[in-house]
C-alpha cells in the first residue's frame, strides 16, 4: 500500500465519534452511519448501500468475531499484501492500524497520546485495534432482550449468510438478510430455504419486488415494527402477500382504510383487483357507493382498467345521477383512446368502453337529460337513440337493450310492510290515481311500491307512482314505467328511479295510476302497521289516513297499493 493512500485512509479514521470504531457502544439504528459515510464492505468485498445508508458495522462482523480480527491482524501490519476487495475484517484492521502508526510517525504524537488515554492499560500495538472493535463483538451486550437483539440484525451485515438483490435496472438495492429471521416468519422463506427445493445461493434476485417494500417487510419479520407510507403501501402489500405474511398484509389494509378517500377510491380499487386483495377491494367500492360524484371527478378515475370500470358500473348502489355515470364513461373513453393511440372520435369512445356501454342505465334518465347529452353524443347508434325516446315518450314502452332496474344508493337489508290482512277481487281503473297518506315515526328511504295485478291472467299495466309532500303538494319522486303480473293474488314490485326520502310525523301521499284491465284488491286494511328489523329490534311504524280528494276508493280498509318498499 502506497504511503499516500495510507495517509488518505488515515485522514479519513476519526476515532473520537461515537460507532462501532470509536470507543462508545454502537447505535441500535441500522441506519447509522460511519465517520466516512461511504457505504460499508460486504462479506462478498462489494460495496454495501442498502436502502440508500452504509452499514454501522463496517470490518470484523464478517470475519465472525474477535478471533478472526486477531487473525487479521499479520495482514494489517503488512498493508502491502492486502488485495483490492478484501472483506470487511481484514480492510477495517488495517484501516485501523494504518491510522495508529501514521499519526505515531507523522509528526502528532499528540494522537498517540490521545489513543493511549483511551486504553491506557493497552500500549499502542496490533492488539489496541481490538480494544477499538470491542463494542462490534459485544454488541449482544447492549441489547436486553431478542426483540432489540434481532431488530439490530434488520439491514445489518452482521451474522448475514444471504444477500438480495432488489429491484431491476439502475434501482437494485443489495440488501443483507438472514436466514434464520426470515424462515421463522414466512413460510415461503422456510420453504425457500429448507424445503425440498431449497436454494443454496447467496445471492438471491427478485427483480418483481421494490427495495422500500422489501425493506418495509424485513423490518416487520425483525421487529414487528410497520413502516409503511401512501407512497409504499401498495407495494409492501404485493411483497407482504408474496411471502406469506398476513400480519403485516392486515397492518397495509388497515393503513388504506384509515387513508381511503373518494380521490383514490378508484386508484386503490385497481391496486385491490390487481393485488387480489377482496377486503381492501370491498372497501373501495363501498367508498365510491357513499360518495360516486366525487370519486368519478377525482383525476385518478381516468386511469383505471376496463375490468374495474364494468365492476363499479355494475353496482346497483350507486348514489349518483345516471346522466354523470355517462359523462364520466366518456371522459375515460377518452383517456383510453389516447393510451390505445386512438383518435378520440365517437366511434372510437364506443370501441374502448365495449362492454361497459351496455351498463349504463339510459332508460333511468330524464327526456331532458338523454336529449341533451347521450342523444347527440354520436356514441349511441340511430337505432339506440330512436328506441330510447320512444321508451321515454309512448306507452306500452317499447323493449330496450339497457338496464332500466333502478339503482339505489342505500346499503342494508330491504324492507316491507303490508297494510292489508286479506285480498279481494275486481277492483277497476279509469285514469283516476290510488292514492293513501302515510307517515312514519323514524326517517326511511322508500323505494317503491308492490301493487296488485289483474284477475285475468297474465296481464301488463302501465302505472306511475308518486310520493307527494302533503302540505306542499310537492312531488318528491316518481316513476312513469310499467310491469308483468302473472294473474294471482301477490303484488307486484313497482320501484322509483331514486330513494324517496321520507321523515318523521311528516305527512306524505302514496299515489299509483294504472292502466289496465280490473285487478285484485286487499281489504281488512290496518291504520298501524310496525316493521321490526330483526338484527336490531329497531321498530318502523307506518300510520295510514285517508287521502282527501279523488282516490279512485283507495282507503285505510280497502284498494290498492298494498305494500311499501324501503330501507332505514
Amino acid at each position: 500500500m502506497a504511503a499516500g493512500e495510507s495517509n488518505s485512509r488515515s485522514s479519513c479514521l476519526n476515532l473520537s465519534n461515537s460507532g462501532p470504531l470509536g470507543n462508545a457502544p454502537p447505535s441500535n439504528s441500522a441506519h447509522s452511519s460511519p465517520a466516512s459515510n461511504g457505504g460499508s464492505m460486504g462479506a462478498s468485498g462489494g460495496i454495501n448501500r442498502s436502502a440508500g445508508n452504509s452499514n454501522p458495522q463496517s470490518g470484523p462482523e464478517n470475519g465472525g468475531g474477535a478471533e478472526s480480527a486477531v487473525r487479521s491482524t499479520p495482514s494489517a501490519q503488512n498493508p502491502s499484501r492486502q488485495p483490492v476487495g478484501q472483506s470487511g475484517a481484514t480492510s477495517g484492521a488495517a484501516s485501523n492500524m494504518t491510522a495508529a502508526t501514521s499519526s505515531s510517525s507523522s509528526s502528532s504524537s499528540a494522537s498517540t497520546a490521545d489513543a493511549s488515554a483511551a486504553v491506557p492499560s493497552l500500549p499502542s500495538s496490533p492488539a489496541s485495534v481490538l480494544v477499538y472493535r470491542e463494542p462490534v463483538y459485544n454488541w449482544q451486550a447492549t441489547k436486553s432482550t431478542v426483540k432489540e437483539r434481532f431488530a439490530f440484525l434488520f439491514n445489518n451485515e452482521v451474522l448475514s449468510d444471504v444477500h438480495f438483490l432488489v429491484g431491476k435496472g439502475m434501482g437494485v438495492q443489495r440488501i443483507p438478510a438472514h436466514r434464520f429471521a426470515l424462515a421463522v416468519g414466512s413460510a415461503v422463506f422456510d420453504a425457500m430455504f429448507n424445503g425440498g427445493m431449497a436454494t443454496t445461493s447467496t445471492e438471491i434476485e427478485l427483480p418483481d419486488v421494490e427495495p422500500a417494500a422489501f425493506l418495509a417487510l424485513l423490518k416487520f419479520l425483525y421487529s414487528d415494527e410497520v413502516q409503511i407510507g401512501p407512497e409504499t403501501v401498495m407495494t409492501t402489500l404485493y411483497t407482504a402477500k408474496k411471502y406469506a405474511v398476513p400480519a403485516l398484509e392486515a397492518h397495509c389494509v388497515e393503513f388504506l382504510k384509515k387513508n381511503l378517500r373518494a380521490d383514490n377510491a378508484f386508484m386503490l380499487l385497481t391496486q385491490a383487483r390487481l393485488f387480489d386483495e377482496p377486503q381492501l377491494a370491498s372497501l373501495c367500492l363501498e367508498n365510491i357507493d357513499k360518495n360516486t360524484a366525487d370519486a368519478l371527478a377525482a383525476e385518478g378515475f381516468t386511469d383505471i382498467d376496463l375490468d374495474t370500470l364494468m365492476a363499479v358500473l355494475e353496482r346497483d348502489t350507486l348514489g349518483v345521477r345516471e346522466v354523470r355515470l355517462f359523462v364520466a364513461a366518456v371522459r375515460w373513453a377518452d383517456a383510453e383512446a389516447q393510451r390505445q393511440q386512438l383518435q378520440p372520435t365517437p366511434e372510437n369512445k364506443r370501441r374502448v368502453l365495449g362492454k361497459a356501454l351496455s351498463l349504463i342505465r339510459f332508460p333511468l334518465m330524464t327526456i331532458e337529460e338523454f336529449a341533451a347529452g347521450p342523444a347527440q353524443s354520436g356514441i349511441l347508434t340511430d337505432r339506440e337513440v330512436v328506441s330510447l325516446f320512444l321508451h321515454f315518450t309512448v306507452n306500452p314502452k317499447p323493449h330496450v337493450e339497457f338496464i332500466d332496474r333502478p339503482r339505489c344508493c342505500l346499503r342494508g337489508k330491504e324492507c316491507s310492510i303490508t297494510r292489508f290482512s286479506q285480498v279481494e277481487s275486481r277492483w277497476g281503473y279509469s285514469g283516476t290515481s290510488d292514492r293513501i297518506r302515510f307517515s312514519v315515526n323514524r326517517r326511511i328511504f322508500v323505494v317503491g311500491f308492490g301493487l296488485y295485478g289483474s284477475i285475468h291472467g297474465p296481464t301488463d299495466y302501465q302505472v306511475n307512482i308518486q310520493i307527494i309532500h302533503t302540505d306542499s303538494n310537492t312531488v318528491l319522486g316518481q316513476n312513469d314505467t310499467g310491469f308483468s303480473c302473472d294473474g294471482t293474488a301477490s303484488t307486484f314490485r313497482v320501484m322509483f328511479k331514486e330513494p324517496v326520502e321520507i321523515l318523521p310525523s311528516v305527512n306524505y301521499i302514496a299515489c299509483a295510476t294504472l292502466k289496465g284491465p280490473d285487478s285484485h284488491y286487499g281489504t281488512k286494511g290496518m291504520r298501524k302497521v310496525t316493521h321490526e328489523a330483526p338484527a336490531t329490534g329497531t321498530k318502523t311504524c307506518f300510520t295510514f289516513c285517508y287521502a282527501a280528494g279523488n282516490n279512485n276508493g283507495t282507503s285505510v280498509e280497502d284498494g290498492q297499493i298494498p305494500e311499501v318498499i324501503f330501507y332505514t
